[in-house]
């Protein structure tokens, strides 16, 4: 399974574990075990926690409730005060230890602790005036990511996987007109 960090705040990563929410849902988060690995992915999280169906269930509402709050705010419209409610009693949670050797940083903490930070980084970035929030530009791609480009151009939410996808159909759209003008 193959998780994209590309939204620029890992509160909007974790929103974008759930693909194409217009169309046909792609969840990447099936399960405990694949929050697990997620989590571990994520450079700013512990990487070994462990997660019961209620820590899941969990993670699932603070990921909904940060994609809503988030689609609001790009939407320019108030806030929902029940996922307001959800994400602000995550983040007043436990936050995980953070600790400096000669190896260099080290985080730690149960779920619970991966949860409060989600919330607070999704909080900085959702009250942050000056943050740039946008949808992805690719019609089926429904994630919401941080644009720190200059000018704020940025069209896509990674190019690797929606930026590519585009331009690859833009090509083939090019190439079927192309012959047809030419006969």
């Amino acid at each position: 399974m193959y998780f994209a960090f590309v939204s620029g705040n890992p509160a909007l990563d974790l929103a974008g574990t759930l693909g194409s929410r217009r169309d046909e849902p792609v969840d990447l988060l099936a399960g405990p075990t694949d929050l697990e690995r997620w989590v571990a992915e994520c450079d700013e999280l512990p990487d070994r926690v462990t997660a019961d169906s209620a820590t899941f269930e969990s993670a699932l509402s603070l990921r909904e409730a940060t994609y809503r709050l988030a689609l609001d705010r790009v939407l320019a419209r108030p806030f929902d005060p029940g996922n307001l409610e959800i994400v602000n009693d995550m983040a007043a949670g436990p936050m995980p230890t953070v600790e400096l050797s000669d190896a260099g940083l080290r985080v730690s903490g149960d779920l619970r602790a991966v949860l409060s930070q989600l919330a607070r980084s999704g909080i900085a970035v959702l009250a942050d005036p000056h943050a740039c929030l946008k949808e992805c530009g690719r019609t089926d791609c429904t994630r919401i990511y941080l644009d720190r480009s200059r000018g704020a151009r940025r069209t896509w939410c990674g190019m690797d996987e929606c930026g590519n996808r585009v331009k690859a159909a833009a090509y083939r759209a090019r190439r079927r007109v192309s012959p047809a003008a030419e006969g």
